[in-house]
């Protein structure tokens, strides 16, 4: 049994590398279709998150060339000679072990954050559709959710906030020290946005606005929370009114433009503005940054909320260690059961 993973996240691969490799939808699909057809592949899965990206393949042989190949096509416009900067390689019981890590969340940039299980359980439905999830894999997927689970309800890894959504509340927080008479504009309306949402309307904000291409699940989401839907055409309108805009669409380009904001900071009169982009890939433009009295940072600035935050769970990363290690152990014994391994391996 030969399970190579290939990836890099946050911990390797600055947001500017990562975006890069970031796989949109469509191009996760693509990637099984195409590995699908190698005779070197047995089965696979990709995870694609806005923190990581990784490649878990059960190959006839050691060789990983076929996965990074396969990536770069997708990728055909990203040339990047030396991969190993940002990429890891593990094989075997070092990749089993990670991917428990990443499903219980210790792997996370928010350790303990939820969300990433509900992103594996998305990249094992499309493995299933596409046909390339075969029965080690989905021993391997199932044990590592039922661990992921055992840890979200059994310790205390996710307490005082578990989300990118959290952390950019957090920060925004930090930087205005209160949120009260404070306007935010949150544009995106998917799980990030939503959880963003959930988070301000406990804050005492004055007023939320909510901008999404499709204006109708914008009004969706203004609805629930007591916030105003507005379209993308009342942008520059917006941004000369607010105070904090967070921003977690899923545009491949840019939503928010330095020409735009330039004009926008004209009718601010010199009164700051605060943007948080937890996009991936990036919704708004960096070079806004360079704009006077605009702060704009992106994911991998959460870290100074983050850091702060993860002494009260470091009690809890033992307990997490224990329950990975015995789900392992678990998954080895079941392969073994059906038969689909023959010797046992270190489990760590």
């Amino acid at each position: 049994m030969d399970i190579i993973l290939i990836g890099l996240n946050h911990k390797t691969a600055p947001i500017g590398i990562r975006e890069q490799f970031y796989l949109q939808p469509l191009e996760r699909e693509l990637l099984l279709s195409e590995l699908k057809n190698s005779p070197q592949v047995v089965e696979v899965f990709v995870l694609s998150t806005c923190n990581r990206t990784e490649i878990y393949a059960h190959l006839i042989s050691e060789d990983s060339s076929i996965l990074f190949d396969t990536l770069y096509r997708i990728k055909k416009d990203i040339y990047i000679p030396d991969l190993s900067e940002y990429f890891y390689i593990k094989k075997n019981e070092e990749a089993i072990h990670h991917f428990f890590e990443v499903t219980c969340g210790l792997n996370s940039l928010v350790v303990g954050e939820k969300q990433i299980l509900g992103q594996v359980k998305s990249s094992a439905e499309l493995a299933h559709r596409m046909g390339v999830l075969g029965k080690i894999f989905n021993v391997l997927i199932n044990t590592a959710i039922h661990a992921g689970k055992i840890v979200q309800t059994k310790t205390q890894i996710g307490c005082g906030g578990s989300s990118v959504s959290w952390a950019a509340v957090a920060m925004a927080q930090k930087i205005l020290c209160s949120f009260e008479n404070k306007s935010i504009l949150v544009i995106g309306a998917g799980k990030m946005s939503q959880l963003t949402a959930s988070q301000l309307i406990r804050k005492s904000v004055q007023d939320i606005f909510v901008m999404n291409r499709t204006f109708e699940k914008a009004q969706e989401l203004a609805q629930k929370i007591g916030g105003q839907a507005v379209t993308f055409l009342d942008l520059k309108n917006i941004l000369a009114r607010i105070d904090v805009c967070i921003c977690s669409a899923g545009a491949s380009y840019f939503l928010i433009d330095s020409e735009a904001v330039y004009e926008v900071m004209k009718l601010r009169g010199g009164k700051p503005l605060l943007l948080i982009d937890i996009s991936t890939p990036r919704n708004i433009n960096p070079d806004v940054a360079r704009i006077p009295n605009v702060q704009l940072l992106s994911i991998d600035d959460l870290h100074k909320v983050i850091d702060d935050n993860l002494q009260s769970r470091y009690n809890a990363i033992s307990s997490v260690k224990e329950i990975i290690k015995q789900k392992v152990a678990l998954f080895y014994k079941k392969i073994i059961k059906a038969g689909y391994l023959q010797t046992t391996a270190c489990t760590h």
